[in-house]
């Protein structure tokens, strides 16, 4: 049975501070930590000695452990519960000094912090998440909402499973994964299947069988009525192939070889049939690209929203925008409302259907991408941005960021950093949650 996600607040001190001002901190932060996760289990005391500590500890099984300094405290706190709880990510919260008025320390938690990083720092080799701040501040509600919604996914990353359909093309080998390096790092599964085998699948169809995802696309579509029909049949074919593999396998995202099997062995593209698995919860990204596909499904989890996936194609250095595009997978539900999500034909092959839209305008955006070193660790691309109102850039599909950063620093230090030529474009502001899950799995960042 799948283990329910669960933080765990941990406020631990001793009691010959000021024991009424961490007793209101203790309430406070119990109440806001209840308000953003109610699956968060808090202790019914303060906890100011270890035999308290281990006693709540040993009623907890926790993805996340919410560390709060209500007062100073030596290093054996922290050294008990890592001790029990390895690689369990950790939010370090450190409370604000309540009054400074020439009198008492009153709580003296700021040392305490420093005690207890310096233990977890000895326990662990990657970065963990720190904030300051008592629990009626901004930053501190921004950081433990941040940090409580990447540790969700990561908990939910424990029981995703991915799916290679074919292979990369040759010359596209940075987007191939291998099982092992999948499931030790990010904890995720890998099936693999050959292309052929759902073009074989989808062959089989009849006309009848086929007609209700036919119609659930006309309704999500402009233009696909317009297609020829062999071509429209044949989409409609391959839709229910591969809706009905992902759903039968519990497939949470999918990797597809699209060129040049598709058109050759099938004469019909894929990449319409990508983005309806977009809209319908399931990351699915071309080119048989298993990183780019986990870097959208991740993207997906944080935002509650399909995600764009495509190259970086343009550089405007005077309007500071980078354009990213694609064949034509976007989901349908990211196009623009004055066109919707229009059909066209493949911008090379000239056999439809596949997507043709520019994408929405978002206030927020993220660019991101789980790269790899040369050395074949893993790395993080974030770079905020908004998405902007234009058009269709090209045949296909696209969106054009504004970046945050310059964008032409940006491009420049991503090409001769050597990254990867596919990313995720996410339509929330989720860079902090990335950069948190970047150091839960022990990548490198790259953040603009």
């Amino acid at each position: 049975m799948k283990k329910k996600f669960q933080a765990v607040y941990v406020p631990i001190g001793v009691g010959t501070f000021h024991m009424p001002s961490a007793q209101a901190q203790f309430d406070a932060s119990s109440e806001l930590l209840k308000e953003l996760c109610e699956d968060t289990a808090i202790p019914e005391e303060m906890l100011l000695n270890t035999d308290l500590l281990n006693r709540f500890l040993d009623t907890v099984d926790p993805d996340l452990i919410i560390l709060q300094n209500l007062t100073f405290a030596n290093a054996a706190y922290a050294s008990e519960v890592l001790h029990r709880f390895k690689d369990v990510p950790i939010l370090l919260w450190t409370l604000r000094e309540p009054v400074i008025d020439g009198g008492r320390l009153r709580l003296n938690a700021l040392t305490g912090a420093f005690s207890a990083a310096n233990t977890i720092r000895k326990f662990r080799d990657r970065p963990f998440e720190y904030v300051y701040g008592g629990p009626g501040e901004p930053q501190v509600r921004k950081t433990l909402t941040a940090m409580i919604n990447a540790a969700k996914v990561r908990h939910e990353m424990q029981e995703l499973k991915v799916c290679a359909i074919g292979h990369t093309p040759q010359g596209f080998g940075f987007g191939r994964a291998l099982d092992n390096d999948l499931l030790s790092v990010f904890g995720v599964r890998q099936d693999a299947i050959e292309a052929r085998e759902l073009i074989d699948l989808a062959k089989g169809y009849t006309d009848d069988e086929i007609k209700d995802y036919l119609k659930n696309a006309l309704k999500r579509t402009v233009g696909l009525e317009e297609t020829p029909e062999k071509n429209r049949m044949d989409f409609a074919r391959l839709y229910k192939a591969y809706a009905e593999f992902v759903q039968k396998n519990g497939i949470g995202a999918v990797a597809s070889r699209c060129w040049p099997d598709f058109f050759v062995s099938f004469g019909t593209p894929v990449c319409a049939v990508l983005a309806m698995l977009n809209d319908l919860g399931v990351a699915a990204a071309c080119e048989a690209d298993m990183y780019g596909a986990l870097s959208m499904w991740m993207g997906m989890k944080l935002s509650g929203r399909s995600v764009f996936f495509g190259d970086p194609v343009s550089l405007d250095e005077k309007g500071n925008t980078i354009t990213f595009w694609h064949c034509g997978t976007a989901a349908c539900s990211l196009a623009r409302k004055d066109t919707g999500a229009c059909i066209g034909e493949h911008c090379n092959r000239h056999i439809g259907p596949t997507m043709e839209f520019g994408c929405a305008e978002s206030e927020h955006a993220v660019i991101f991408r789980i790269g790899r070193n040369p050395d074949g660790t893993f790395r993080f691309f974030i770079a905020s941005g908004k998405a902007l109102d234009r058009p269709k850039q090209f045949f296909g599909t696209s969106t054009v960021i504004e970046t945050e950063e310059n964008s032409e620093k940006i491009i420049y230090e991503a090409v001769k950093d050597g990254w990867e030529p596919h990313y995720a474009v996410i339509y929330e502001d989720v860079a902090d949650e990335l950069e948190m899950l970047a150091h839960m799995f022990g990548c490198e960042v790259t953040r603009y």
